[in-house]
């Protein structure tokens, strides 16, 4: 079957959930240690990891979470037209031109834009509409992201030539339930390549991110509790309090994603769009707290380490059992995902009507086994 076009599935004006996958050429360690030289370009892990950081507060996109490894990276993101709806034409015109300045500053970094640079992209209403569309198309910030490194890596190198292997991979998450397993499969990638026994060692991950603002959180409750005794206790309390202030200005190193956990209390039914400029929305993604969420990653990669398959811990099997999943092959399924589905993932029937919506008979290969990953 012939590749289907991006554009046919990938609808910048609709809410998508999507899973990409963009690999290095020839799936060379162009950003971890080359085997044959022994040179190490880890360093380039942080460059990917600072442009995503980049553009989640530039784009209406949600990074739910992402792994960065040695030879290809994962992402998952959520693409928010909603949310860019509510930008006014001079914040859309201010936000592309931090992605493409007209202007640039002796080290390179984007000039602040000027009204003269802001009334080109507003003045101009065809070329103000396309603008307010890549900012919540999947596919312009992954050419956001490759080309950016792609050009980083030949200088650095002071060659040409390519650097990742060709268009990202797009996979549609259709469910809740395809969207935790993916997530799960996103951020255990280092321990399934048996490169961190666990999430808290898997560097440049989202889970990684999420459980050191945790442990960040922890230290800044230790130390508050402890100054109630030391001396800066005696201090006045001016200027405690705005030891205090300043302790919880830190910006967390996970608050350019969006959050976890679906806060139905909180959550306006609206786009929600985030009011610190760091990512696209305040809106979580899953029905499940952020310790559920880690919990049931911290069982589920020691499951795939040591290949001895135990059952769900009673306290987790609820959650699985809510999204209609089958606690018996989560691990499978887990492990197994990038191969499990291809262009979407999601239930029979969430397959079938995707399948639908773009013409198509099936998504998957003729014959493919697959674990479903619902019950209906």
């Amino acid at each position: 079957m012939p590749r289907q076009a991006r554009g046919e599935y990938l609808d910048p004006n609709t809410v998508q959930v999507i899973h990409g996958v963009q690999r290095c050429v020839r799936r060379a360690f162009l950003c971890g240690r080359d085997k044959a030289s022994g040179k190490s370009f880890e360093h380039r892990r942080n460059w990917v990891r600072q442009r995503l950081e980049l553009l989640a507060s530039v784009f209406g996109i949600d990074c739910l979470t992402y792994t960065v490894l040695s030879n290809h990276l994962h992402l998952v993101l959520r693409t928010r037209p909603d949310v860019v709806a509510t930008w006014s034409d001079d914040e859309v015109a201010c936000r592309w031109l931090r992605l493409f300045p007209i202007r640039r500053l002796e080290d390179g970094t984007p000039a602040e834009p000027s009204e003269q640079e802001i009334g080109t992209v507003r003045g101009n209403a065809e070329r103000l509409v396309e603008v307010r569309r890549r900012l919540s198309d999947v596919s312009w910030w992954m050419r956001c992201l490759a080309e950016n490194i792609a050009r980083r890596a030949n200088r650095e190198e002071n060659c040409s030539g390519r650097f990742w292997e060709g268009r990202f991979k797009a996979q549609l998450l259709l469910d809740e339930a395809s969207l935790l397993a993916c997530a799960a499969y996103v951020d255990l990638n280092p321990v399934r390549a048996a490169l961190a026994d666990s999430p808290e060692e898997s560097a440049y991950t989202g889970a990684k991110d999420r459980i050191d603002d945790l442990i960040e959180q922890k230290l800044q409750r230790e130390r508050q509790t402890s100054c109630a005794t030391d001396k800066d206790a005696r201090q006045p309390k001016r200027w405690r309090a705005t030891r205090s202030w300043e302790r919880s200005r830190r910006p967390k190193r996970s608050c350019w994603m969006s959050p976890l956990e679906i806060d139905e209390t909180t959550d306006s039914p609206g786009p929600d769009p985030s009011p610190c400029g760091r990512r696209a929305s305040l809106k979580g993604f899953l029905s499940m707290s952020l310790a559920q969420y880690l919990e049931l990653l911290d069982w589920t990669g020691r499951q795939l380490r040591s290949k001895q398959r135990g059952s769900i811990p009673a306290e987790l099997a609820p959650i699985l059992e809510r999204l209609g999943m089958d606690t018996g092959a989560w691990c499978d399924l887990v492990n197994k995902f990038g191969k499990l589905f291809k262009r979407a993932a999601g239930s029979a029937a969430r397959l079938a009507t995707e399948a639908a919506r773009r013409g198509q008979s099936y998504l998957q290969a003729p014959g493919a086994k697959f674990l479903a990953v619902t019950s209906d």
